[in-house]
């Protein structure tokens, strides 16, 4: 079995190499190809990726290439972890928004319509060629906003999944607080990518007792205290929010907040000098504790557990996916791409089929349909370009919404991203 990623001199792939090498009874790699063009990170990051691979006396082959077309060629599946414009860009992303007072956030509001403008081109780029070199490989693709790039992937044809560790994280969170093992713990995980609601925390699958009012009796203050938001604020909607509905539900303090202290960015860009400075170490056979801070919790197992159901082998029946929405839920069009439980391990070959979940209270479903129209919005800008068409994502967009603010940070946004618009 031959896996690529894309993306494969990212300071976070050792938490890949890592899943790889611990899980290979559920996905027995032969060939790990890490695709970069960034030649110095790239062998730094694929060496390491050996000697963790022999640390485990695991038999799998790691190699680095700059040349895509050749490092996807006959691969089974093709993991996407690319940051197109770096850190430097996040950066912005995180920075210009709050000149208007909006939040800066690299996957939702206008940082995250700058990161879907700059990501989808060259997304699609890469998945033609992929379908090119290796025609029945699945893409699985953990790049942000991942509902908006799933959803590009998905209308151009292509046999690709979106994944996030969102729901991952929250089902290890809850499996230690009720005293499970993570696989006894099943999510009614419903929404869209980083707009999520636990309806449900049910045990054993998704027709056992639901544990989630005893949950929140129990736990309530534990959990609220991961997600940022008061304990009240949970007890009232009855359900778990993803910690990105923080952005929502307290948008001003948030922005406030962030006008105090460093971006996110600057101290990821400090971290990833200090993990390739740890890289560089050839004793290292591991990988470092300083990576756990690094972001992306769990999603090794979500990968891994993703691409084996794909590819015929093992993991769970039940994952949390990004796919078609295909009437989960009745409220948003079928091709809209929505983040819920699906079966993903199929005979046939045929992918993600999502599972049949709670209807959510119109206080979630109004959300969820306002963003569902931002991001045909965005898809559109990303696809097309133009001003208007940015201005008209801008607006849609519930924390945005107000004419002078769209025009602001339509501005800003074009200004800060001429480099990567050739539209701009």
């Amino acid at each position: 079995m031959k896996l690529a990623v894309v993306g494969g001199g990212s300071t976070y792939t050792p938490e890949l190499i890592d899943g790889f090498a611990r899980l290979r009874d559920t996905l027995p790699v032969e060939e790990l190809v890490l695709i970069d063009p960034a030649t110095e990170r790239l062998e730094l990051i694929g060496a390491l990726a050996r000697r963790i691979l022999a640390r485990q006396d695991h038999a799998g082959l790691v190699t680095t290439t700059t040349d895509l077309d050749a490092g996807v060629a006959g691969a089974d599946a093709v993991l996407l972890q690319l940051r197109v414009g770096g850190q430097a860009a996040r950066l912005q992303d995180e920075t210009w928004p709050l000149e208007c007072g909006c939040v800066g956030q690299e996957t939702t509001g206008a940082g995250g319509l700058a990161k879907a403008l700059r990501t989808v081109p060259v997304v699609l780029d890469i998945a033609e060629r992929v379908r090119r070199a290796a025609p029945d490989a699945w893409i699985i693709d953990f790049t942000n906003p991942v509902g908006i790039v799933t959803r590009a992937l998905l209308r151009a044809g292509h046999r690709a999944v979106g994944l996030c560790n969102v729901a991952i994280g929250l089902q290890r969170k809850f499996a230690a607080l009720l005293d499970l093992a993570p696989t006894d713990v099943h999510l009614d995980h419903v929404g869209l990518n980083h707009l999520t609601w636990e309806l449900g925390v049910r045990r054993g699958g998704p027709d056992g007792e639901d544990l989630l009012p005893g949950l929140l009796a129990e736990h309530g203050e534990a959990v609220a205290a991961d997600l940022r938001l008061p304990r009240a604020v949970l007890d009232r909607l009855g359900v778990v929010p993803s910690y990105y509905l923080r952005y929502f539900y307290s948008h001003d303090e948030v922005v406030r907040e962030l006008g105090t202290k460093p971006s996110r960015a600057a101290e990821v860009a400090a971290m990833e000098r200090e993990l390739l400075g740890l890289y560089a170490d050839p004793s290292l056979d591991e990988k470092p504790a300083l990576l756990a801070k690094r972001g992306g919790a769990f999603y090794s197992e979500a990968a891994v557990d993703l691409a084996a159901a794909l590819l015929g082998g093992g993991g769970p029946e039940f994952q949390v996916v990004n796919t078609y929405n295909n009437g989960t839920l009745p409220f948003l069009p079928d091709d809209a791409v929505v983040e819920v439980q699906a079966r993903v391990r199929a005979a046939d070959g045929s992918g993600p089929v999502p599972l049949p979940v709670p209807r959510p209270d119109p206080l979630f479903a109004g959300l969820i349909s306002h963003v569902t129209a931002y991001e045909d919005l965005a898809l559109d800008a990303a696809l097309r370009g133009g001003r208007e068409r940015v201005f008209r994502a801008l607006l849609a967009h519930p924390l945005v919404g107000q004419y002078d603010l769209a025009e602001g940070l339509t501005d800003r946004l074009l200004a800060h991203n001429k480099e990567h618009l050739p539209w701009a």
